[in-house]
């Protein structure tokens, strides 16, 4: 640690680096961060960490022991593109003052107890995950929740609904229609520009890139991250979101993760890629259905069997069921194939062994991605551990299948009230080697509850349109 705290000490001299951004993620998922005077920073700081106080986190610990340290990964570290004066980085675990162990609340330390959980069962020694978090872009949102008062109202150029407005400069009349914006080039697709500059902004970040494009709903867009190790990973997803609000934010738009923010258009998911090697051989290959192991299928039993629990953490907000209805292409049937998109988990194709692994299609971007990835992950070993059947293939397209085959094909949750109440009756496989702990369980259910209590008892004016007259 001392000669990893050199190397940072050598590049914050070396960038002539004014401050040093420490940043951890709290258990909703937002990144978190406290800014240090970099001169204030010597090895014995980086090694160590840094005291701070943990209870003002929700979901942390109480004000009668709420001291914890910020203990910097000193393996990667960023050059943050955004800030006025030179600034560095540093990814941070939380870390008990007490007992110098990782705290069992940190959804960072979470994802790395989940790795060291597959390495110790004699499984596999890495499981590798490739995010596709979708997004929307807008340049005016106005919302109010009062005492009297609720709405929202979001405006962007590509909305259908601009088709007659009148601009200063004239209506160009370019833009989307409803569900009509899977990759139309430009002027049809207006940003094409800004998610170059995202990705751009990352490639020069060191993430790895590969794309990106206009995705169906119009101001919805898609950003190519590809693979790497879960808690890496789960890193990279918060740099993604932070680079593309600051992005959209310099371009005068706003972006937003929210999975449903318009009723009558496709929602915004985080399609999951994962897959298990052990060393260089991949795991999920073999010579079963569309070229899968046999651990690869208990892996799907197992996170068909858990869906509904996975939920609580891949579709951790009240939105979330917003996105998850028939009808919008997303993936609510817990099934899956390799040729349909309707199944909620696909076999992507790919060529050869090392291409193999399943997209899990239910999450969204509102997850908090170390706690998403790790349930799944945790999901899907019991499956492998317990030889999890997953049933048959269904290559037809389940949104056409008639009611009575449809009785028999189990979905995802339908609110966040049902994900969370799933969890409490399913949890125990999140337990195994420590990686999730019922108190940890406990305190997130917690929060997550504030949100389906608040969301429930306050009046929708879409309520007063059904309800008011009646």
């Amino acid at each position: 640690m001392a000669n990893d705290a050199g190397k940072i000490l050598k590049m914050i001299k070396e960038n002539e680096v004014e401050w040093v951004d420490l940043r951890f993620t709290d258990p909703k998922g937002k990144w978190q961060h406290l800014s240090m005077v970099a001169s204030a920073l010597g090895e014995d700081e980086l090694t160590d960490g840094l005291m701070f106080d943990g209870s003002s986190i929700a979901g942390w610990k109480a004000i009668n022991e709420s001291d914890m340290i910020l203990k910097p990964d000193l393996e990667s570290p960023y050059l943050d593109p955004f800030s006025a004066t030179p600034m560095l980085i540093l990814f941070c675990d939380v870390v008990e003052p007490s007992t110098g162990e990782l705290y069992a609340r940190d959804p960072r330390s979470t994802a790395k107890r989940a790795e060291a959980y597959l390495t110790n069962t004699g499984i596999g020694d890495t499981i590798y995950v490739g995010p596709e978090a979708e997004f929307f872009m807008f340049d005016d949102v106005r919302f109010e929740t009062s005492y009297d008062t609720s709405y929202f109202q979001i405006d962007d150029v590509e909305l259908p609904t601009n088709s007659g407005k009148q601009y200063e400069a004239g209506n160009m009349a370019h833009r989307p229609r409803a569900k009509g914006g899977y990759f139309p080039v430009a002027p049809v697709d207006s940003a094409v520009d800004i998610r170059g500059e995202m990705v751009s902004t990352m490639l020069e970040m060191g993430l790895p890139c590969d794309k990106h494009h206009h995705e169906v709903a119009a101001a919805q867009h898609e950003l190519g991250l590809t693979f790497g190790t879960l808690t890496q990973t789960a890193d990279r997803m918060q740099i993604y979101k932070y680079v593309v609000h600051q992005v959209a934010h310099a371009y005068g738009k706003t972006a937003t993760f929210m999975p449903k923010p318009i009723m009558d258009d496709n929602g915004s998911g985080m399609h999951t890629h994962m897959s298990i090697w052990s060393g260089k051989e991949p795991l999920f290959a073999g010579n079963g259905y569309a070229g899968l192991s046999e651990t690869c299928l208990h892996f799907i039993g197992g996170v068909i069997k858990h869906a509904r629990a996975l939920n609580a953490f891949t579709n951790p907000t009240t939105n979330s069921y917003k996105r998850l209805v028939p009808g919008f292409e997303a993936p609510v049937l817990l099934a899956y194939s390799s040729r349909n998109r309707s199944a909620s988990c696909r076999i992507p194709y790919g060529a050869g062994a090392k291409a193999k692994r399943v997209e899990f299609r239910f999450p969204d971007a509102m997850a908090n991605p170390y706690l998403a990835y790790a349930a799944l992950l945790m999901a899907g070993l019991d499956g492998i551990q317990n030889k999890i059947d997953p049933g048959e293939a269904m290559d037809k397209n389940l949104y056409d299948l008639p009611p009575a085959e449809l009785v028999n094909v189990p979905t995802v949750c339908g609110s966040l009230r049902e994900a969370l109440v799933a969890l409490q009756e399913d949890y125990e496989f999140l337990l195994k080697g420590d990686v999730f702990t019922k108190d940890q369980i406990d305190a997130y259910a917690e929060l997550k509850w504030e949100d389906v209590i608040r969301f429930e008892t306050t009046p929708s004016p879409v309520e007063y349109d059904m309800y008011y007259s009646a």
